[in-house]
């Protein structure tokens, strides 16, 4: 990089310094100062944090190079910003009612404590081994990429940009705690936005317009059965993306990621009251139209621009980094560098948070209840620093299994969501949804996801004419998760009918058509004609995207 590209990366970082810092100076005295910024947060902080928090390396490594590989199939997971309005929509009332710090919480409420101990335990677990190590992982890859050092103090420069990424992040969120998540957002998200939108425009000048990628594109056949890169909408012969799979499939992993994932609500249970809550999650539902245009279609034009040789790639996956070193213009380049740390360190800072948040108040606090707050939030600290050691320690593990954990993440999460979905949506949905129904659908969900997901590891082992193989190892992926999702939905449904009804009073508030006139009254009194208008034209524009790359 260029001497102007440091100063704009410096002038990044001293911003980011001087936003931590002032959060530092606020005193976190209690537990829901550190862990909930003191349920003060506005609209404007919620809807940036939880798009800044969404995109990580699955984003500048993964969304880029899915569009470089296979075009537009990835595109229906960028479109879910119809699921942030079912966020804001529908939970955030369950969620202002309940007055949780915590998902699994929200589930000890609705169904019993072993409900929230198992998700609490699913929840960490998944954070460290999968959403940690990717992000540390691709951190280290990317910056070795972009900035062009191999090595550094006769070391490798991967080692120093993934443990330096790690060790930063984990430095701010232990002392600022959610309020530094929520306000470092702040700046981290539109330099990201103008960072990408510039190698997104650059991209389209160079490779000669938008007619150009999409006829170089158009040219590419993605399967047996007529598809191109530009179909969003593909046969259900598809090995990878049949729309028999997609539709509900995305879906199903979506409503878990941006209704029910800890990581991405406890943004929205940081709110002030229900209205910035709503307001944030409309804000962030703009926000997430963006991510098709910013990464997966720059991935389209790095393919494009390869195959007129305007540019080298080396694989898919390096198309975001090829492009911001070989295109950008000095400055530029500095800037868009610091939107790639900002985006993985703002999706570092919330998994730590959350996971922070989840051991304190899930586990520490049930066997501690006498603890005062200044404790709470001491033993926050040394959670978020456990969760930085155990991210460093993951490095080496990380590096040689990196590119096979990777390929099994979007897997793993499809295989994670369905029984959290399930029991999610039935319990919202209907009082007559039993505890032990809800323990058993959580249970039955993760035995399920993870048998497959462990003979997928050892396939090449097993004999196809089994009849395990044929069960859990031959579906797509796609497939599985959907007919997983409606397995635990009919056990559920089952378990439910033989066991005692729960008691209305206790869950109260907890599911449709429970809520009192005084909650109601607040519900609607939280929104006005500009929210129904704001969340009008994101659904318009997801249907113009379907209707226009169908």
């Amino acid at each position: 990089m260029a001497t102007l590209d440091w100063i704009a990366l410096l002038i990044f970082c001293l911003g980011l310094i001087g936003i931590i810092v002032w959060v530092i100076k606020q005193k976190d005295e209690t537990s829901t100062d550190y862990f909930l910024a003191g349920r003060d947060a506005t609209w404007i902080a919620i809807g940036a944090s939880i798009f800044a928090s969404n995109i990580g390396s699955e984003h500048l490594v993964g969304l880029a190079g899915a569009g470089a590989s296979s075009g537009m199939a990835m595109a229906h997971w960028e479109m879910h910003a119809w699921l942030i309005l079912i966020l804001g929509w529908v939970f955030v009332p369950f969620y202002s009612r309940s007055k949780v710090f915590t998902i699994p919480e929200f589930l000890e409420k609705r169904y019993n404590r072993g409900a929230r101990s198992f998700l609490s335990i699913i929840s960490m677990v998944s954070y460290v081994l999968t959403k940690v190590a990717v992000t540390v992982y691709a951190g280290g890859i990317v910056f070795k990429q972009v900035f062009g050092i191999e090595t550094m103090f006769g070391i490798d420069f991967f080692w120093i940009s993934a443990v330096g990424l790690v060790v930063l992040t984990g430095i701010y969120t232990v002392l600022g705690g959610m309020k530094a998540v929520l306000y470092t957002s702040l700046l981290q998200t539109p330099v990201l936005l103008l960072g990408s939108i510039a190698v997104l425009i650059i991209g389209l000048i160079k490779v000669g317009g938008w007619s150009e990628v999409m006829e170089i594109c158009r040219a590419v056949p993605v399967n047996a059965y007529g598809d191109t890169m530009v179909n969003l909408i593909r046969s259900h012969n598809d090995p990878e993306f049949p729309w028999t799979g997609v539709i509900l499939g995305s879906a199903i992993i979506g409503f878990w990621y941006w209704c029910t994932d800890q990581y991405i609500v406890q943004r929205v249970l940081s709110a002030k009251n229900q209205k910035e809550a709503r307001r944030g999650s409309i804000f962030a539902g703009y926000l997430k139209l963006t991510p098709v245009f910013i990464f997966l279609i720059p991935g389209m034009i790095a393919y494009a621009m390869n195959q007129k040789g305007l540019i080298h790639l080396p694989s898919s996956d390096a198309a975001f980094a090829v492009m911001v070193k070989e295109l950008l213009p000095i400055g530029f380049k500095g800037l868009v560098v610091g939107g790639l740390l900002a985006a993985l360190m703002s999706s570092l800072a919330s998994l730590f948070n959350s996971t922070a948040t989840l051991f304190t108040v899930d586990f520490y606090k049930h066997f501690r209840p006498q603890a005062s707050e200044l404790e709470l939030v001491r033993v926050g600290r040394l959670a978020t620093v456990t969760i930085v050691i155990l991210g460093i320690l993951w490095i080496p593990v990380m590096r040689g299994l990196g590119k096979v954990l990777y390929a099994y993440l979007q897997d793993v999460q499809s295989l994670l969501a369905p029984g959290i979905a399930a029991v999610f949506l039935l319990g919202i949905a209907s009082k007559r949804t039993t505890s032990k129904a809800g323990y058993i659908g959580l249970v039955t969900g993760f035995v399920l996801g993870m048998t497959r997901l462990g003979l997928n590891i050892f396939k090449s082992h097993l004999n196809p004419d089994t009849l395990i193989y044929k069960i859990f190892v031959a579906p797509n992926w796609l497939h599985y998760e959907v007919i997983l999702f409606f397995v635990i939905i009919a056990l559920m449904i089952v378990v439910s009918m033989v066991t005692p009804k729960p008691d209305p009073v206790a869950i109260k508030g907890l599911y449709f058509g429970s809520a009192s006139p005084e909650e109601k009254a607040e519900t609607r009194a939280s929104w006005n004609k500009w929210d129904v208008i704001n969340t009008i034209v994101i659904i318009g524009v997801i249907v113009a995207f379907y209707i226009y790359f169908w």
